[in-house]
């Protein structure tokens, strides 16, 4: 059985936080979505310290990572994350309301995997979190090693015909 595909949603705003999860609901996406609301309880999520410490499910299958964040911003988080070693190849997707091009330009040369802004209507940002959560929850194949020790030694690869696409669904 594969082990459950957990996302790390770190994003300050409540409504884009109801949001994306429901739509990640919607589509059954994730088994679980964890949810930061600062750039600071994100760093300490990632690296089991502070509230998170003695944390043992390893690293998420990804980050979707809001820019602007109080505490520390999204740039930094995505920073810290792709300068450390166990988690540089962990993918993040900067799901921001920000167009500015620094922006976009920063994310980018820093490792951001991709890099998408919310839509302002409802039904686009569902899509949007949708796309997103199927590529990066479900198609996506990550290199090994990218999701963290603890999550390594819980899973085993599942013999021919045992793995079910319930378990990519969450059932």
């Amino acid at each position: 059985m594969t082990a459950l595909k957990r996302i790390l949603l770190a994003e300050d705003d409540p409504n884009d936080v109801e949001l994306t999860l429901a739509a990640l609901e919607e589509y059954h996406l994730a088994n679980e979505v964890q949810v930061v609301r600062d750039g600071a309880e994100a760093l300490d999520y990632l690296f089991s310290r502070g509230a998170y410490a003695g944390r043992q499910d390893g690293a998420p299958v990804v980050v979707l990572l809001d820019i602007k964040m109080p505490k520390v911003d999204g740039v930094e988080v995505l920073r810290q994350i792709k300068s450390d070693p166990a988690l540089q190849c962990l993918p993040v997707v900067m799901l921001t309301s920000s167009r500015e091009e620094r922006d976009l330009v920063d994310a980018y040369r820093l490792g951001a995997n991709a890099y998408v802004v919310k839509p302002v209507d409802f039904p686009a940002f569902v899509d949007a979190v949708k796309e997103v959560g199927m590529f990066w929850a479900v198609v996506n194949e990550p290199p090994p090693g990218s999701r963290g020790p603890a999550i390594q030694a819980e899973s085993q690869t599942p013999q021919r015909g045992e793995e079910s696409m319930a378990g990519w669904f969450g059932g």
